[in-house]
């Protein structure tokens, strides 16, 4: 099984910057929801190292998120799917890969300004990231 081509198979791609941005933004605020009821289970302890907390519940909840359902709550709400190039699913190790180098593109500024231009330019819509790890994002209409 393989990807659609982006050459001959446009409309599997069109539209992915502008969903993963959305996407990003809905898991922005389910990974802050999920650290404040951290903080609250700590009774507000873990607020003195909020940004571990944070980018550990970040991390935790785009593995599981992945690994199990192959999209995150954002994905899935924009009609998205992470797949490797060759159509198939991730495994667990690729997902929590692509979680870390996600969370460390947040903390290099100009690695995830870079990682945006990618993909808006390149064909797969690959980030910085898919591009290490051989992913991309695609309309969940893709087929199987």
């Amino acid at each position: 099984m393989t990807l659609p081509d982006p050459e001959l198979q446009p409309e599997f791609y069109s539209d992915v910057p502008i969903k993963r941005a959305l996407a990003w933004a809905i898991d922005l605020v389910a990974v802050f929801a999920l650290s404040l009821v951290g903080v609250i289970l700590t009774v507000f302890v873990s607020l003195l190292f909020l940004p571990v907390l944070f980018a550990t519940v970040s991390i935790a909840y785009r593995t599981v998120m992945l690994a199990r359902y192959g999209a995150t709550l954002g994905m899935m709400v924009m009609a998205l799917k992470w797949r490797q190039l060759d159509g198939r699913s991730p495994d667990t190790m690729t997902a929590l890969g692509y979680s870390a180098l996600h969370a460390a593109l947040w903390t290099v500024f100009p690695l995830q300004i870079a990682s945006m231009a990618m993909i808006l330019l390149s064909p797969y819509r690959q980030g910085l990231h898919d591009f290490f790890l051989g992913t991309t994002m695609l309309h969940s209409f893709a087929p199987e």
